[in-house]
């Protein structure tokens, strides 16, 4: 083990094999540019596969384009029902609404001087009413105060007369 030549190392290690250690010192996990052509055709085929059967991308695509087109033609018919509220308002205030004053005005006043003219009937009604129930009231009594007050009378002039 003085010597000078190469030795193999003692206690059962073995040495790397060239096959196993590159030349800088480093394993090679990924292929170089110096790929061999079955992994070209293994990245050829996932490049393959991610474009014919992974569809994630354009989904997501197509979803963004939904979404914004739905959102644009939704503003777009929600700007539409305000424009037309707002045109209905504002024809209810020009238009509407003065003619709805003048035609409750007019009836107004209508309708104030019927109540007037029915309310005076009902007085008459009830003024007539009240003299009618007095009649009805009085008229036991008046016919027996009326004999009374004859006899009474008829009594005095008989007094008077006597003396």
């Amino acid at each position: 083990m003085s010597g000078g030549g190469t030795e193999a190392p003692s206690g059962g290690e073995s040495a790397p094999t060239p096959a196993a250690v590159p030349a800088g010192g480093k394993k090679r996990d990924s292929q170089g540019p110096a790929s061999s052509p079955v992994h070209l055709i293994i990245k050829d085929l996932g490049e393959i596969h991610s474009r014919l059967l992974d569809h994630r991308p354009i989904i997501q695509g197509e979803t963004r384009y939904f979404v914004k087109e739905f959102e644009e033609k939704r503003g777009l018919r929600e700007v539409r029902v305000l424009e037309n509220l707002k045109n209905v308002i504002q024809e209810t205030n020009e238009q509407i609404l003065p003619k709805c004053r003048e035609t409750m005005q007019d009836h107004l006043s209508q309708t104030l001087q019927r109540l007037q003219a029915a309310s005076h009937l009902v007085h008459k009604l009830q003024q007539k009413e009240q003299e009618q129930r007095k009649k009805v009231e009085w008229c036991p009594w008046v016919p027996s105060h009326i004999h009374a007050c004859l006899r009474h009378i008829t009594a005095k002039e008989r007094s008077s007369t006597v003396f």
